[in-house]
Parts: structure tokens; sequence; C-alpha cells
């Protein structure tokens, strides 16, 4: 896993850098870094969106064949196919932008967890001792190179044990001395942890400590307004109200205990994250109008009809997620999915089982030269 975080994370610790290098302090360095993240995943944002908002406008449709098949999932599962073809919808089209933006986001937690190989541009050699020295002189149990946080919790026991990292080269102490003096947001360092117990309840203290609650809070607006909009926008697919609720409102407490846990800067990423993510999100809603995705649908689906013009051959994914489904279920399901599927009687199936059964003895009698008597006692 730290394998995948150290590839992704290089060409954003060369755009952390940057941005750094211009505004010479972290705090800002890490709001201007959010937005153009944001920036470069908007396409993902904006396709992701979309599809939902195509499927929203595809709701009714949708629990129209539900009410029409109810008794019938095999038509069901044929005609919501139908319908996504129609319509040019995948539903499982927002899957792939969804994985591209978590992908990116290891890259993007790498460099807000490593700001000394990716801003310092230290030496990971370099690094590797100085987490030693760290592991030495903390009670944190089983910190090495392994451990995310490692830089940032080595810079924190650097600052009350410096002469410790005098000996290290490529001048470590000074450089991470002068950059822990800008890791700092009004005055508060950002690479120490928050703590609802302090020593003294300083300006930093009280600082810190609301970095964990204006995360937690951040995160619940992104929450409540995508639950407020999805009401609005679809009712009728409101269900599991109480899950909803724990999600809404479990999420955020449980980031502010982690965000207690963390270094400060951490904390001070999720917040400005989920502000951006907030502000996009209202944005797309507020451009992708009814009218505007009727537009787009219509748009879609004409494109969806021109290609299938052209490769009137070719499969769709879902298509051929469609006919495996079709094989698996006739594999398991037998005669009694068959059964279901027509719509026939639970004593209609029984005759049928039972018809099947007097023709297989039937033949294993004519095989084997014994005499067969078809008698209907015999059913069960």
């Amino acid at each position: 896993m730290n394998a995948l975080y150290d590839i992704i994370g290089v060409p954003f610790g060369y755009l952390m850098r940057l941005i750094y290098s211009f505004c010479n302090n972290y705090a800002v360095a890490i709001i201007i870094f959010t937005i153009v993240t944001k920036i470069l995943l908007f396409p993902v944002s904006y396709k992701t969106q979309k599809g939902a908002a195509r499927m929203q406008l595809l709701n009714p449709k949708l629990e129209k064949l539900k009410k029409s098949f109810a008794n019938n999932p095999q038509r069901l599962q044929e005609e919501q196919q139908k319908l996504y073809q129609q319509e040019g919808v995948n539903p499982m089209g927002s899957c792939l932008p969804m994985f591209i933006q978590m992908f990116l986001l290891f890259g993007i937690i790498d460099v807000i967890y490593k700001p000394i190989t990716h801003i310092l541009n230290i030496s990971k050699d370099v690094i590797t001792k100085a987490v030693g020295i760290a592991a030495e002189n903390s009670d944190i149990k089983g910190l090495n190179m392994k451990n995310l946080r490692c830089e940032l919790l080595t810079m924190e026991n650097l600052r009350d044990h410096g002469d410790k990292y005098a000996s290290l080269g490529e001048n470590f102490l000074s450089k991470v001395t002068e950059f822990n003096e800008k890791f700092t947001i009004f005055g508060a360092n950002l690479g120490k942890t928050p703590t609802i117990h302090p020593d003294s309840w300083t300006k930093e203290a009280v600082i810190l400590a609301a970095i964990p609650f204006l995360a937690g809070l951040a995160q619940m607006l992104v929450s409540v307004y995508s639950q407020i909009h999805q009401k609005k926008t679809n009712p009728a697919a409101q269900t599991g109200g109480g899950c909803m609720t724990v999600m809404t409102f479990g999420m955020p407490i449980i980031s502010i205990l982690f965000a207690f846990g963390l270094p400060a800067g951490i904390g001070f990423y999720w917040i400005w994250s989920s502000v951006f993510s907030f502000l996009i999100t209202f944005a797309l809603n507020c451009y992708f109008t009814p009218e505007r995705i009727t537009a787009i649908n219509e748009k879609e689906k004409e494109k969806a009809r021109i290609y299938a013009e052209k490769h009137p051959n070719k499969k769709t994914f879902m298509q051929k997620m469609m006919e495996q489904q079709a094989a698996l279920d006739q594999q398991n399901g037998g005669s009694s999915a068959s059964g279901k599927a027509k719509g026939i009687s639970r004593s209609e199936q029984n005759k049928q089982n039972r018809d099947k059964l007097k023709e297989a003895r039937r033949r294993m009698a004519e095989k084997y030269g014994d005499s067969y008597d078809d008698d209907d006692n015999d059913e069960d």
C-alpha cells in the first residue's frame, strides 16, 4: 500500500512543492493545493454527477417496470436493460470516475502526510534515519517508515529533541526547523496533534482543538446537503432513513475522533477538502437543472442510437453482465427459476417436476429392459 502512495504521490508532490515555493506558508499551500486538485478532478466530478442526475431522470420509468414485473425478476432485468440501452445510460458508469477519484486521492494524501519528502525534497535515506531517531525519542509504538504519519510525527518530535538530529546530512535539522516555523496557521503549528486536555489553553491550543471540530462540521455540511438534495429531487427512492442518519452524523463524529489523533495538518486539509467538495457539488446541482438534464439525456440517447447502428454486433458492458447473470441463473435456478420466470404457479411447477421425474424413470426402465408402470399414485 505504501508503494501505491509513493508512486501516485510523486506528481502531486511536484505540484505541492511548486505551490509552497510561491506562498512560503504550509497552511496557505494546503488551501491552494486543495483548490488545484479539485479543479484537476472536476471532469470526474462532472461525469459522476451527470450520471447520477440522468439516473434520477430514469427512476420513474424504472419504478414502473418494477411494479409491472414484480413477480418476474428475469423479465424485469431484460426490460431494465432495454431501457438503459434506449436511454444510453450505463448504471455502472459512475463507478469508473469514482475509482479514478479514489486512486488520485492516494497521491493527494501522500503529499499531505509527507511534507519532508515532497516539499523539502530530502532523500529517503536521510528521512529513514530521522524516523529512527524519532522512534527512539518518542513514546509512539512501532514508529517506522511504514507508518503513513512518520514524517509529521518526526517533525513534531524534532521540535523537542532537535539536538538528536544534528548529525543528519542534507541540512536536515535546519531545513525542518525552518519549515516547522512556517508549518502554521494563525501561529498554531500544524505538525502538533490537537488535544482537548492541553497543559494550558493558549491561543495555539484553542486553534488546534478547533480544527477537528471544524473538519467534522465541514463533512457534515456535505452529507446533510447531499441528503436534502436527494430527498428533493427523488423522494420516492428514499429508503433506510435510519442508516442515512447514522451516515450523515456518525461519519463526521468519527472524523473528529480521528482528527484528534493525527497532526493538525491532516484535519486542516480535511476542512478545505470538504468545503470545496460542497461548493463543487452545489454548483453542479445548480447547473444540472431538470431542463438541462432532459436536453443532455436526449443528446446521449441519440449518441447511443448512432453507436448501436454503427456497431450492431458489439455488446455493451451491461449486456455482457446481463448475459452472464442469465447463464448463472439458468445453472443455479434450474427448472424452478425457469418456472418463476414464465409466471407458472407453484402447483403447475410441481406437476412439471413430476412429469420430468416420470419421464426419467421411463427412460431408465427402457434402457435396462425393465417394465415401467406410469401410475399417478406414485406422485408425492
